[in-house]
């Protein structure tokens, strides 16, 4: 399924960059479509079900996009994975298209955990690093983590930083158990 996602992601990414759409109100828009399904049990109905006819959805889904304003692209990219029937993977699709539309743009998302909230200034200073270590923008998501005891530990893709506290004192034990 992540295939089928990543594809549909991708093209979704393409148009909006090709038509130059701006990314970032295509991006809440879609999350706006992803909310409006999440908090309607009979949007998610219609949508799902193979009883309701293609135009009929659609129909609901223009009447939807009038009222959210929603830009061309995404309204008819929505009503593609109606018709292909793929709206129970909207989440997921959504989920990748900020992959495909960062990656495309040049950012990366970094996960930050820290024993206390950072400041501003270290907010900057900490995604100013973090430009230099991966070369790229960065977004990053501040989460508190007391367990850390202090400093900071950061998740880009699949790698870690650990400037924690605790990931300090695990690697002096280990270098003790090692001796």
């Amino acid at each position: 399924m992540a295939a089928i996602a990543s594809r549909y992601a991708r093209a979704l990414v393409d148009v909006i960059l090709e038509q130059k759409v701006d990314p970032d109100a295509a991006r809440q828009q879609l999350q706006a479509v992803v909310q409006a399904v999440h908090e309607s049990l009979d949007l998610r109905r219609v949508w799902e079900s193979p009883a309701v006819p293609p135009g009929q959805k659609r129909a609901v889904l223009d009447a939807l996009g009038g009222q959210m304003g929603l830009l061309k692209p995404v309204r008819n990219f929505v009503a593609v994975l109606i018709d292909h029937r793929r709206m129970r993977m909207l989440d997921e699709i959504a989920r990748q298209f900020d992959t495909e539309l960062d990656a495309q743009l040049g950012f990366v998302e970094a996960e930050v955990s820290s024993a206390q909230p950072l400041s501003a200034d270290e907010q900057r200073e900490l995604e100013s690093r973090i430009e230099r270590l991966t070369g790229k923008k960065v977004r990053a998501r501040y989460m508190p983590n007391p367990e850390l005891l202090g400093g900071v530990m950061v998740r880009v893709g699949s790698t870690i930083y650990d400037g924690s506290v605790r990931g300090q004192l695990e690697k002096i034990r280990q270098e003790l158990v090692g001796a």
